[in-house]
C-alpha cells in the first residue's frame, strides 16, 4: 500500500527541493547585482517617472468588484463547457438539457447585471 505513494513522495520532494533551489538562486543573484544597478530613480516607489496621484489605500468603486465577479463566473462557465462538449455524444439529450438550463441561469444573471448598470463606467 505504501509503495503506491512512493512516486508521489518523490515528486513532492523533488518539487520542494527545486523550488527552494530556485528561490535561493534568485535571492543570491539579486543581492549580487543590486549594488551595480541602484540609483535614485530605480529606488523610487514608481519607476514610471512621476509621483503617485493619491494614497495607495484609496477605496475602489463597488462596480470594479462586480465586474471581477462577472469575469470569474463566465470563466467558470467556459471551464464547464469544455468537458461537456467532449462528452456530449455520451450524455445525449439529458446533458444538452442540463447545459441549456445552466447557461440560461448564467444568461439571466448576466442580463440582471447589465440592467443594474454593473458594466457601465461613468
Amino acid at each position: 500500500m505504501l509503495a503506491n505513494y512512493l512516486p508521489i513522495l518523490i515528486f513532492l520532494t523533488v518539487a520542494t527541493l527545486l523550488a527552494g533551489l530556485l528561490l535561493g538562486l534568485g535571492t543570491l543573484i539579486g543581492r549580487l547585482n543590486r549594488s551595480r544597478r541602484d540609483d535614485s530613480d530605480k529606488l523610487t516607489p514608481y519607476e514610471c517617472g512621476f509621483d503617485a496621484f493619491e494614497d495607495s489605500r484609496a477605496q475602489f468603486d463597488v462596480r470594479y468588484y462586480l465586474v471581477a465577479i462577472l469575469f470569474i463566473v463566465f470563466d467558470l462557465e467556459i471551464a464547464f463547457l469544455f468537458p461537456w462538449a467532449v462528452t456530449l455524444s455520451r450524455i445525449g439529450a439529458y446533458g444538452m438539457v442540463a447545459m441549456a438550463i445552466f447557461l440560461s441561469i448564467l444568461v439571466i444573471g448576466f442580463i440582471y447585471e447589465w440592467k443594474k448598470g454593473a458594466l457601465e463606467w461613468d
